[in-house]
This record gives C-alpha cells, sequence and structure tokens, in this order.
C-alpha cells in the first residue's frame, strides 16, 4: 500500500500543477458528476461519500463524520495528502491510486475535465495553501554571500 502512495506522489510531482488551466464554471458543471456521491457548498452533509469543502490540502481519510475505508484511511497515515498534483490522477481512476477504495466511481477520462474539477473544489478549500517549490540544486550549491 505504501508503495502505492509514494509512486502515485512520485508520478503527481512529475506532471506539475494540475489546476493550471482548470475553469472553475466548467468544473461545477463535470461536479454534477459527483454529486450523487458527494457535496459542497455551505450547508453540505455527507451522503455516500464525504463533503469536499476544504479537501484541497486535507491528508486522505481525515474528513470528520465519515467512515472511510481501511484502504483510504492507510493511504492518508503514509503521507497522501489531497492537492491538485494528487487529486488529478484520483480524479482520472481512483483505483489505481488506493485499490480498496470503497468508492466506485470509475473517473474522469479528459484531463480538461479533471483540471476542471480540481479548480472547482479549489473555490471550496479557502485555506489550502500549495507547498513552496523546492529550491533548485543550482540554488542549494550556490555559496552564501
Amino acid at each position: 500500500m505504501r508503495l502505492w502512495v509514494i509512486c502515485i506522489l512520485l508520478v503527481a510531482l512529475l506532471a506539475g500543477p494540475a489546476s493550471a488551466a482548470g475553469d472553475p464554471l466548467a468544473g461545477e458543471v463535470v461536479f454534477k458528476k459527483c454529486l450523487a456521491c458527494h457535496a459542497v457548498g455551505e450547508g453540505a452533509k455527507n451522503k455516500v461519500g464525504p463533503v469536499l469543502n476544504d479537501v484541497v490540502g486535507r491528508t486522505a481519510g481525515t474528513a470528520e463524520k465519515f467512515k472511510y475505508s481501511q484502504a483510504l484511511i492507510d493511504a492518508g497515515s503514509a503521507g497522501l495528502i489531497w492537492t491538485p498534483e494528487t487529486l488529478a490522477p484520483w480524479l482520472h481512476k481512483p483505483k489505481d491510486v488506493v485499490p480498496a477504495t470503497k468508492m466506485s466511481f470509475a473517473g474522469l477520462a479528459e484531463q480538461a475535465d479533471i483540471d476542471n474539477v480540481i479548480a472547482y473544489l479549489l473555490t471550496f478549500s479557502p485555506n489550502y495553501v500549495p507547498a513552496a517549490p523546492a529550491p533548485s540544486a543550482e540554488a542549494s550549491s550556490a555559496p552564501a554571500q
């Protein structure tokens, strides 16, 4: 399990920012596919899936008052944090990220739809602060002045 999470995180980091071209208004339309199981916004309540307010930046498997699969709890314990980079492969094919998840959604095939849903979810994650980029090898080896 831990190896899967590490592999997904590496792929996500190499892929770069997933939501750079995302359109939250288009994402709201695509998100209608998610509404049977998830809710967002003021007054949202857990359904078959958890509320997705503040999902971006949250450790996987940790939303309050929701009973997650042990696989998703374990993925979060192993370090899976929902960021635009980790949400992209999850939204494409959840069972590739956490094989034993109880989420039955097959995934979104189009990258534009994924980017748009991430942009939409970011509008409900006001506390998310992207991690600062790691310093380049050149910058870290330069002598201090």
